[in-house]
C-alpha cells in the first residue's frame, strides 16, 4: 500500500506533468516519422492514424500552409490550388524513406 505522503507526491507529479504537456506536443517531424500523418498531393498534410493530437497538428499546419500558399499565389498571379499542388509535389519528393504520402488513388503509401 502506498503511504499517504508518497501518494500525494505521486498525484502532484502527475498533475504537474499534465500541465507541462505542451512542452511535449507532437511536432510535424515526429508525427511523420511515427506514421501518424503524411503528405498529400494537394500540398497539405493528412491524418493517417486518427487522434486528437494528430488532428490538431494537421489543422494547425494546414492553416499555416494555406496562408503561405495564398501569399505566394497573390504575388505570382496564380491560384492557391496551383501553388499548393506544386508544393505537394515537392514535399513528397523530399520525403525521407519510410514516411507516408497519399497516392492519387487515396491510399497511404510508404516512400
Amino acid at each position: 500500500m502506498i503511504q499517504p505522503s508518497i501518494k500525494k507526491l505521486w498525484l502532484l507529479t502527475v498533475f504537474l506533468f499534465s500541465l507541462s504537456n505542451p512542452l511535449w506536443a507532437l511536432t510535424l517531424d515526429d508525427a511523420k516519422a511515427n506514421g501518424l500523418v503524411g503528405e498529400q498531393t494537394d500540398g497539405y498534410v493528412g491524418v493517417v492514424v486518427s487522434s486528437t493530437e494528430a488532428e490538431s497538428l494537421v489543422t494547425e499546419i494546414n492553416n499555416k500552409r494555406k496562408d503561405a500558399y495564398s501569399s505566394i499565389a497573390e504575388k505570382n498571379g496564380i491560384t492557391i490550388k496551383k501553388v499548393a499542388e506544386l508544393a505537394g509535389k515537392k514535399l513528397i519528393e523530399k520525403l525521407p524513406e519510410g514516411q507516408l504520402y497519399k497516392a492519387p488513388d487515396g491510399t497511404w503509401v510508404k516512400k
